[in-house]
Parts: C-alpha cells; sequence; structure tokens
C-alpha cells in the first residue's frame, strides 16, 4: 500500500493458505483481494496472484504476467516468510525444511523471477528483501529461523555485487518482532516469560516493544526511491536498540 501511495503499480503474490508448521493465522484469499481493491482505489494498476513462492513455475507466471501488463519491473520486495519455534536439537524434521523452504528456497526464487525482467529492461532497480534481527544474531528457540536468514543476507550481499553493472541496488531490511499475526504469536511470548535468561536476549533499549507494518513499509520505500540511490548491499536495521549488540 505503502508503495501504491508513492505511485506504483503493484504485483501481488501470497500463498494464501495455511502453512502447517506454524501456530498464527496467515493471509487469505480474501485479504488479498482486498489489497487489491485498496490499490485501485489509490488510482494504480494492480496484478495479483495467490501462489506459494516455493513453486518457482507458478511464481515466475504470475511475475511475467504483471510485467506483461504492467510494462516493466522496477522494485521488489521479497517479504514471504514465516516463523515458527523451537529447541535448535528438538524442532521436527517439517518445522526444519519448510523453514528453509519458504524463507530462503522461496526468496531465491523471487530473486530468479525478478532479476531476468529487471536486467531485459534496463532501467537499474532495486530489490528488498526482508530480514530480521535473527539474521544477524543468535535469537533461542529460532534456530532455523535465524540460519534462514542468515542465509537471505549472504544471497542479498553477493545479489548486491552481481547486479551493480545493472545499476540494480539490492538492499535489507532488518526489524524487530513486527505487530502482525507473526510478530505477535503468543506461542514465543509465553515461552521468554518462562525462560528469564534467555529471554533477557530480547529486551529492547528503546521504549517500543514493536515495530508497526508502516515504519517498516516507509523505510522500504525509502530504500526503493532515489533518496537511497547510493545504497546497495546495506543492512537497515531497525531493532529498537537491541541490547548487548
Amino acid at each position: 500500500m505503502r508503495l501504491a501511495q508513492e505511485g506504483a503499480d503493484i504485483i501481488a503474490v501470497d500463498i494464501c493458505e495455511a502453512v502447517p508448521t506454524v501456530t498464527y493465522d496467515g493471509v487469505t484469499r480474501a485479504d488479498l483481494a482486498a489489497t487489491e481493491r485498496a490499490v485501485t482505489e489509490l488510482g494504480r494498476r494492480v496484478v495479483a496472484h495467490q501462489v506459494d513462492t516455493r513453486d518457482f513455475d507458478g511464481l515466475n507466471e504470475a511475475v511475467s504476467d504483471g510485467v506483461e501488463t504492467l510494462g516493466r519491473l522496477d522494485v521488489v520486495v521479497a517479504n514471504a516468510d514465516i516463523c515458527s519455534y523451537g529447541l535448535l536439537w528438538e524442532l521436527t524434521e517439517e518445522q526444519f525444511t519448510t523453514m528453509i523452504d519458504i524463507n530462503v528456497v522461496g526468496t531465491w526464487h523471487t530473486i530468479k523471477a525478478a532479476v531476468p525482467h529487471m536486467i531485459a529492461k534496463g532501467n537499474g532497480g532495486a530489490i528488498v528483501m526482508t530480514n530480521s534481527i535473527g539474521g544477524i544474531r543468535g535469537v533461542p528457540w529460532l534456530g532455523h529461523y535465524a540460519a534462514s536468514k542468515h542465509a537471505v543476507i549472504g544471497m542479498a550481499k553477493t545479489l548486491a555485487n552481481e547486479l551493480g553493472e545493472y545499476n540494480i541496488r539490492v538492499m535489507l531490511i532488518v526489524p524487530n518482532a513486527v505487530n502482525t499475526p507473526m510478530g505477535t504469536d503468543t506461542t514465543l511470548h509465553a515461552t521468554v516469560a518462562e525462560n528469564p535468561t534467555l529471554g533477557a536476549i530480547f529486551m529492547n533499549a528503546l521504549p517500543a516493544t514493536q515495530t508497526e507494518p508502516e515504519d517498516v513499509a516507509a523505510a522500504v520505500a525509502f530504500l526503493a526511491s532515489d533518496d537511497g540511490q547510493h545504497m546497495t548491499g546495506s543492512e537497515l536495521i531497525m531493532d529498537l536498540g537491541k541490547l548487548g549488540r
């Protein structure tokens, strides 16, 4: 919505169905339809598809359809991910592999589907990948999530080098927990409360406890705009000042 407010036409994708390993509600088809209507009401065009980023063929078709309809692709926001919880050695195979498949392989698929269109148009552009404090720290009960987010940082920094010659910039947003169903899932909060020693790792220097989605959207808009034109391979950290950094 923030990018549409800034004048962008939108290609939107989401799985729009439950992922068995997570304990919070995800986006529904009705949510995606509501987003379509809201973008249209802003006077922007939108192409929306229900697609799983793990499905490269489906994602590639959705992106190609969007580019054909809208004419070009300037900004990519790789934002699809999941979170689940458990001590690293107690995680199930399904928890670990699903995390990697969505957070890492799904992000790679997003890059793989989008970058050829950006290079072909020759207009440069920006890719913003949503990361997490789990990508720069070791976070208890989130070992598989941290592994996935460390991997995304490695991909982003490599991609920034590879795409520099095409004037395509690649950046990372590194937020604290965000006020979404994933970020407010009570499963982790209860675990932290029961384990005060490890739970202290989640404390902030600033008085806020969570970041609002609009704050992250504003950072994405900045990185994708000409105001961020000299930034690539950068991590924009929005962690409320994690103690002990």
